[in-house]
């Protein structure tokens, strides 16, 4: 039986609610990409195609003769289609009898684990949709100079500024933008910044020392997932190169088994649509 209206708590504990709170900290891609809901599974959308609109001799936009028809710039985009994916997971059994001698923190705990498991996961197929699973075709690429755990010769701040430089020139615009990370390469970014260039920041450095963490380089904020495969960073404006398209929110039900027990049944459904891949750029090669 699906819990009901008056059945959406364990022990005074509204689970639905907590389960909504617990995946927005758990989600770290759906938050940095565009938020909209859809009413169908099934969307149709369209792609840009990277690159400035330029005008070929004999056409031009400036010094037009009075009275002259304008020269047509034309946009080329690519039309696609794409289902929603759906998210659901159940916990194990809560037998009754521990249900009612437990205490609430175990019941929260059983949440978190799962808005953390249908958080992650999602998270890494938002991923795998900006990254275009690792493959660039129309997201910017960007190989280092060197693996940033290498004994010698990488430089991050040149990796990151000619990302940077890509995504500037293919938009045309100064958009904010952040580094993605892994945690692995944020600790060898640290270890960079401290040991190959203390000399050259040691203010900055020495904030590092003090176990103070990176949260800023080359004046963009720096996040840290798990799901950032290993041997790629990002720079990026998420939120204009990508939507994440939501069928349906999470939705929290408790399923009783009469005098046995009860469980928790967790779900949602959306899709990550990447409509901007100019305001990407994966970098790739920055491990050993």
């Amino acid at each position: 039986m699906v819990d009901g209206a008056g059945q959406a708590e364990i022990r005074g504990l509204n689970i639905d609610k907590v389960s909504k709170d617990m995946l927005e900290e758990a989600s770290i891609f759906k938050g940095e990409v565009k938020n909209e809901s859809t009413a169908s599974r099934e969307i149709r959308w369209y792609q840009k195609t990277s690159g400035l609109l330029t005008m070929t001799t004999p056409a031009k936009i400036s010094a037009i003769a009075y009275g002259a028809r304008p020269f047509i710039l034309r946009r080329t985009w690519t039309r696609n289609s794409s289902f929603t994916k759906k998210y659901l997971l159940d916990s194990e059994m809560i037998d009754m009898e521990d249900e009612t001698d437990s205490d609430v923190q175990v019941f929260l705990n059983t949440a978190e684990d799962l808005t953390d498991a249908i958080g992650f996961d999602r998270d890494k197929d938002i991923w795998d949709v900006v990254s275009e699973s690792q493959a660039p075709s129309t997201i910017n690429d960007v190989t280092s100079t060197a693996a940033w755990d290498a004994t010698s010769g990488q430089n991050p701040y040149e990796d990151v500024a000619e990302a940077e430089q890509l995504i500037r020139e293919g938009t045309n615009r100064s958009p904010v933008l952040k580094v993605y990370l892994n945690p692995k390469d944020h600790k060898n970014l640290k270890v960079w910044l401290v040991t190959t260039k203390g000399s050259s920041f040691p203010g900055f450095s020495s904030q590092l020392v003090d176990n103070k963490p990176l949260l800023m380089f080359d004046s963009k904020q720096v996040i840290i997932s798990d799901n950032v495969t290993a041997d790629f960073a990002m720079v990026a404006n998420l939120e204009r190169g990508a939507i994440y398209k939501e069928f349906s929110g999470l939705k929290t039900s408790i399923i009783t088994e009469e005098q046995i027990g009860r469980k928790l049944r967790m779900g949602t459904n959306g899709i990550t649509l990447l409509v901007r891949p100019e305001y990407i750029a994966l970098i790739s090669n920055t491990a050993t």
